[in-house]
């Protein structure tokens, strides 16, 4: 079975990483610009940051046969900083407009400030304008409010719903989600978002049609292969295997392939890694020669990789 994960910050991950997802079956990931950890200073680091997601990150996903795309936008919690926030939005519309951009994104509300507001509704004008899909970060506090707030702004800012996806969501905001018409994202993180058990029993409640799952791996506590080992357990607790391969493949595909900047020819007859194929200029060879290896046949994974948490 084949996996996309639609949400995965894969800057913060090791080649490793990589290697474990291509064996796993995922074969295309997107990346959304967020918050890095700690607050950015200066808006040369924020070019520096969207420079590499757009293209020395696609370099390094392509040597394991995992295409690259990105969401690009300016995080809620940073738009609290006015300064910082107002460069980035006069660079964002340069990155938004390059190959393998598939939205605006990650953007919405943190602390719900009055900032936030104001940034969030500024990239949904820039969104409108470019014809671009969304991606929205729903806040992890007063999540449920913040998310209904999220979509009536999106929709007094004249978006459509099917052009938006809401993510990080649970079982509190699943159903406001899906009968306002956007889609519904759900991150499998540990701790803080949604678990694999508890996303079972949300597939099995809902359904799959507008929802998709995803990662978010990140520099927290996080797993990047959190996609197929919920697809796993889904089949193993009896989820339909159209309901599992919706969720983990076929609605983000969906989804994000009206951008016009993925489709599954991207992937499908591509085995070949080709490392021949800069991105931006963009290689870590570092003076090697290169060669188009392919992953044998026979890697696959470790049930221990797939060990449910």
């Amino acid at each position: 079975m084949r996996y996309i994960d639609p949400h995965c910050h894969m800057i913060t991950r090791t080649t490793d990483d990589y290697e474990r997802m291509a064996a796993a079956g995922i074969v295309a990931v997107i990346e959304p610009a967020f918050w890095f950890g700690q607050p950015r200073t200066s808006v040369g680091t924020y070019i520096d940051y969207l420079s590499s997601l757009v293209g020395w990150e696609k370099f390094r996903a392509s040597q394991f046969g995992i295409r690259h795309y990105t969401a690009i936008g300016l995080n809620s919690k940073e738009a609290n900083n006015e300064a910082l926030a107002e460069q980035v939005m006069e660079i964002l519309p340069r990155f938004l407009l390059k190959e393998g951009v598939v939205a605006v994104g990650e953007i919405g509300y943190d602390d719900q400030t009055e900032a936030e507001d104001r940034y969030f509704r500024a990239q949904l004008k820039l969104a409108k304008e470019l014809d671009m899909l969304v991606l929205v970060h729903t806040p992890h506090r007063d999540k449920k409010a913040g998310t209904i707030r999220s979509m009536e702004v999106a929709i007094e800012m004249g978006l459509d719903p099917s052009r938006v996806v809401i993510d990080h969501n649970n079982e509190e905001t699943v159903e406001c989600v899906l009968d306002r018409g956007f889609w519904a994202g759900f991150t499998l993180y540990p701790n803080t978002k949604m678990g694999s058990e508890r996303m079972v029993e949300v597939a099995r409640q809902y359904g799959s049609e507008r929802i998709f799952i995803d990662s978010s791996a990140d520099w927290g506590v996080s797993d990047p292969l959190s996609v197929p080992k919920t697809g796993t357990l889904m089949q193993v607790k009896g989820i339909a295997q159209a309901d599992v391969e919706a969720i983990c493949y076929g609605n983000a595909l969906a989804f994000y392939s009206q951008s016009g900047q993925m489709q599954e020819s991207d992937w499908l007859g591509t085995a070949d890694i080709d490392e021949r194929n800069l991105f931006q200029g963009n290689s870590v060879l570092r003076g090697q020669t290169p060669n188009k290896p392919r992953l044998k046949d026979t890697d696959v994974i470790n049930e221990k990789d797939l060990a449910f948490k």
